[in-house]
């Protein structure tokens, strides 16, 4: 008779943190997968736009710029 949910986690209550994290690593393994050409355009994208960085092509914004650019547009 397989487990119920109750008893996978009651289970998973003695395990250490890492044992845990990896068993949610392994389960939400496929939602978070993509099929491989659009895994293979993001890797192109990433390339190019890390290439353009590197070369002074365009200039980053410093990520306090960015925050504080998100906070002024939740008013926050």
């Amino acid at each position: 008779m397989p487990l119920t949910l109750e008893q996978i986690v009651e289970e998973t209550r003695h395990w250490s943190p890492e044992k845990v994290g990896e068993l949610v690593d392994r389960l939400t393994e496929d939602l978070h997968s993509s099929p491989r050409e659009i895994e293979e355009a993001w890797r192109v994208e990433i390339d190019r736009r890390v290439e353009e960085i590197q070369t002074g092509k365009v200039e980053g914004i410093p990520g306090e710029e960015v925050s504080a650019g998100i906070r002024r547009i939740l008013g926050r």
